[in-house]
């Protein structure tokens, strides 16, 4: 048979398409009546959360390329032009679909529950006070509305903020009326206010939103004149930050001195309440220099997000997912000696199913341990109020030397990472902030212990971040190990990290920008070399996004030779499964759940000798050459097996997983006739938590 193209556009999906269509998988999930009410307005949430950053990354980076004049945006060959043009299309039609499922859906299913959004028209005279003193009290005071005329130009909107457009009637005290005014609704107030409890009329949980008691009381702010329309808009803005790092000599201060331009950076989107007047829409557009394609109507509120505080404020356990007690490895016991546990062997911990403490806990033992010498640990999202920081402060201020690669470009995390590399350094740690023009995304600790006459090193490598937060709605693995040689591998990444030198040679780990590509290709060449043998030969990844395309040319090459592929990505997929003599013998699934899947794991059959690798990294361009990540392996024949049963799990998932096809759908599946539900989240649950 003729040998086909694998440089044939027509084998590639647009990754930002791509990621956009995984985001109504989750939007999907808030529609799932099977799942418990208020996750279901927080997956609602996360959707609009989502769509948020994607306007605000990819949407502005591809009107980036438009005014740059870049020709096309990746293997499917389209324009940028192309690629937003598609895009809107599509998330129109999801933010139409975000409220017809908050109006239809799950709205009226809390109201329901006894959870209720009242609108004006519901308040009871009672209501009515109590909102009107709320307004005189807590917002009247510190509203500054603002008329537009020559004198009071157009303001500068915040990114994402809450604002009003007002059309107004009658002259005000100096005689002018331009018919218009602007009022920005104060950040320090929250967006939905809940009313007492004991006020006549209310439920347990009736809430109003902010937007509503300034409509209500709009005309207030305009003594004299009346308010004849008021509608919500918020403007969406680039917010990727550039800093020439080759230009700077501190990139701490030139992060710092960035960070305030992301609020007011390129408009990129706006988004107008459905019944504001056709020609206030364009007179915003005009302001932000926007076309009609970047302009989204939405009936309700215009940034759901903010319904998430809803889930803290209502105590409903029966309308939310039931809660677990993590697991813990049977070897390891809180308060034991932790090392000692890591000399006898690697332990693998499987979040959230098990437990983040024993990696906290590693470091504080080592922290009050006087045989330990020194800790070194990447830090890309550690949260607030991080007991992982905790101790790498009390290591420092306890003499031990501790050297902290703090990553300050992590998206949307600068401004904490600048106040974590801050008190670091003001504790005594040495902090670094890696490598000029590659983000440090490896997740790694080193431990140097002093033993008899020896060091030893001990190691955790992880896939996910140091977040305890996280750590209890992703899952990640993360190994305990030391293993002498993988502990001189995370030395030698240190060294890179933190001095001047040439690439050091690894025994175990792969790593980038250095090895880690060629190391996945040289793998997936191997199975197709067993194939081509005749030999039985598989493969099965499991990671966040696919998007290089010279991986996925090295898997359309192995799926002809005959490997047996399975792929579990989670979002962007650029791959194309079940093409005809391409990639017959591809399946590719996402799983979208309770937890966000987030491991990279990978198993390569390998002739009977099964490797299995776990990673930070994704299949995608970036993670692979302009990022430090690792990839590390499962030397433990029970870990690897382990670990291989997981991804079984997950491939036999018919509850909440999403089959791709070749024409780049996704479909649903669920259990066929006779055949029973079977969810990989719930199974793992069942068999590493404690209350499983």
């Amino acid at each position: 048979m003729d040998t086909p193209d694998l440089h044939n556009p027509d084998l590639y999906s647009n990754r930002q398409l791509s990621l956009l269509e995984f985001n109504r998988r989750v939007l999907a999930q808030a529609a799932d009546t099977g799942n418990p009410l208020l996750e279901r307005l927080k997956f609602l949430c996360i959707a609009s959360s989502n769509l948020d950053e994607f306007f605000e990354i990819r949407v502005a980076g591809l009107r980036q390329a438009v005014e740059l004049g870049a020709s096309q945006s990746g293997p499917d060959n389209r324009t940028p032009q192309q690629v937003l043009k598609e895009i809107s299309q599509r998330a129109q039609a999801l933010v139409g679909e975000q409220y017809r499922l908050l109006n239809d859906a799950v709205t009226p299913a809390l109201a329901d529950a006894g959870i209720r959004f009242l609108r004006r028209n519901e308040w009871s005279p009672e209501q009515q006070t109590w909102i009107r003193e709320y307004f005189e009290n807590s917002l009247l005071p510190i509203l500054s509305p603002l008329g537009l005329d020559p004198a009071h130009p157009f303001p500068q909107v915040l990114n994402k903020s809450l604002n009003f457009i007002v059309s107004l009637e009658g002259r005000d005290a100096f005689g002018r009326n331009s018919g218009m005014a602007v009022v920005q609704a104060p950040r320090a107030l929250p967006r939905i206010i809940q009313l007492p409890a004991d006020l006549a009329g209310n439920g347990p949980y009736d809430f109003v939103f902010l937007s509503s008691i300034i409509h209500a009381h709009v005309t207030d702010l305009f003594p004299g004149m009346n308010a004849t329309g008021c509608y919500q808009f918020r403007v969406t803005r680039n917010s990727d930050l550039y800093v020439d790092e080759e230009e700077v000599d501190d990139l701490l201060r030139a992060m710092e001195g960035e960070l305030p331009s992301r609020r007011y950076g390129e408009a990129v989107r706006l988004e107008v309440a459905a019944n504001c007047p056709e020609h206030m829409a364009q007179f915003l557009l005009e302001e932000f220099e926007l076309d009609h394609e970047a302009l989204y109507q939405v009936n309700g509120p215009v940034n759901l997000n903010r319904l998430l505080a809803v889930c803290d404020l209502v105590d409903r356990p029966d309308l939310k997912y039931p809660g677990f007690t993590p697991g813990l490895p049977a070897e390891l016991h809180l308060g034991g000696d932790i090392f000692k546990v890591m000399r006898q062997r690697d332990v693998l911990l499987h979040h959230p199913f098990e437990s983040f403490a024993p990696v906290a806990e590693v470091l504080r033992q080592a922290a009050h341990d006087p045989e330990v010498l020194a800790i070194k640990q990447t830090l890309y999202r550690t949260g607030p109020d991080s007991a992982v920081v905790d101790h790498l402060v009390a290591a420092a201020r306890a003499g031990k030397e501790v050297t902290v690669v703090v990553e300050l470009r992590a998206r949307f995390d600068e401004e904490a990472n600048i106040s974590l590399a801050n008190r670091l350094q003001e504790a005594g740690a040495h902090v670094v902030y890696g490598v000029v023009g590659h983000k440090t995304h490896a997740k790694m600790i080193l431990i140097v212990r002093r033993e008899g006459r020896r060091l030893r090193h001990y190691v955790h490598l992880g896939t996910g971040n140091y977040h305890s937060r996280t750590a209890r709605l992703y899952t990640d693995y993360g190994l305990l190990t030391a293993n002498p040689a993988i502990g001189e591998d995370v030395h030698r990444v240190f060294l890179q990290l933190t001095s001047l030198g040439k690439v050091s040679s690894l025994t175990h780990l792969l790593e980038s920008p250095f090895t880690l590509h060629q190391g996945m290709l040289e793998r997936i060449a191997r199975e197709q070399a067993h194939a081509e043998a005749g030999r039985p030969a598989r493969i099965v990844a499991k990671v966040n996004s696919l998007v290089e395309p010279r991986i996925i040319r090295a898997l359309y090459s192995a799926s002809r030779a005959g490997v047996d592929i399975d792929l579990i990505v989670r979002g962007m997929c650029c791959l194309r499964p079940g093409i005809p003599e391409v990639s017959d013998n591809i399946r590719v699934r996402s799983i979208i759940g309770r937890f966000l899947e987030h491991t990279r794991v990978f198993h390569f059959a390998n002739g009977g000798h099964p490797e299995v690798f776990c990673s930070s990294a994704d299949w995608m361009e970036r993670n692979f050459f302009r990022r430090v990540e690792t990839g590390f392996p499962l030397l433990d024949s029970e870990l690897r097996e382990r670990v291989i049963a997981d991804l079984e799990a997950y491939l036999r998932d018919n509850t909440q997983a999403w089959v791709l096809d070749a024409s780049g759908e996704y479909t649903r599946l669920q259990p066929g006739p006779g055949e029973a539900a079977y969810s990989a989240q719930q199974i793992l649950m069942d068999t590493y938590c404690e209350d499983g």
